[in-house]
């Protein structure tokens, strides 16, 4: 598989007007794989396995936020990259999750081929599924490399998704505070 990726990019060197054997060029071909490597892991871990190893009954009931998750991941349309900030949020059901496997699930969900929208949805419906939250709510703000870039080159643009579920979506007064305590983190650093 290494061997048909590596040529793979000198096809690309070449094609694109380069020499694949020149000394700067000649361990790039390796160099991109291993970079691939690391920035698909996502497809070799499972949410289920990481969130699950992680389970611990409680009583609380209301609501426990991670903010500020930074991510890394690439858009599957241009291979190109996008990265920001992830908030998590959800309302436990007689069980919390370490609140250390919340960025590792953003993480296997972001070392995929990716659109925003969908990486949203995907941490909101793992978190679902396999904590049995009784809510959850997640919102990305990222900057995307094939806009400012490519394209429309608009620099420093940014792109907001949500995905609410459960009492997320059903409770306004949840919903508000969720957004109330995403937005008063801007503010607030330690």
């Amino acid at each position: 598989m290494q061997e048909k990726f590596e040529n793979s990019v000198k096809n690309m060197l070449e094609i694109i007007g380069e020499n694949p054997q020149r000394e700067g060029l000649l361990k790039t071909p390796t160099r991109v794989f291993k970079a691939f490597d690391f920035l698909t892991s996502g497809y070799k871990q499972d949410p289920k396995k990481i969130l699950n190893d992680a389970l611990f009954e409680s009583s609380n009931n209301e609501m426990v936020l991670v903010r500020d998750i930074e991510f890394y991941s690439l858009c599957e349309h241009h291979l190109l990259p996008f990265f920001g900030r992830v908030h998590v949020a959800y309302i436990p059901d007689k069980k919390v999750v370490g609140l250390s496997k919340i960025p590792r699930l953003v993480e296997v969900f972001a070392r995929r081929l990716q659109i925003q929208e969908q990486l949203t949805e995907q941490i909101a419906e793992s978190l679902m599924k396999h904590v049995g939250a009784k809510g959850v709510g997640v919102v990305i703000e990222a900057r995307h490399m094939c806009v400012e870039m490519r394209g429309v080159q608009k620099a420093n643009s940014t792109t907001s998704t949500s995905a609410l579920r459960g009492s997320f979506l059903k409770s306004e007064k949840t919903r508000r505070e969720f957004f109330s305590l995403i937005n008063s983190s801007k503010q607030v650093r330690f």
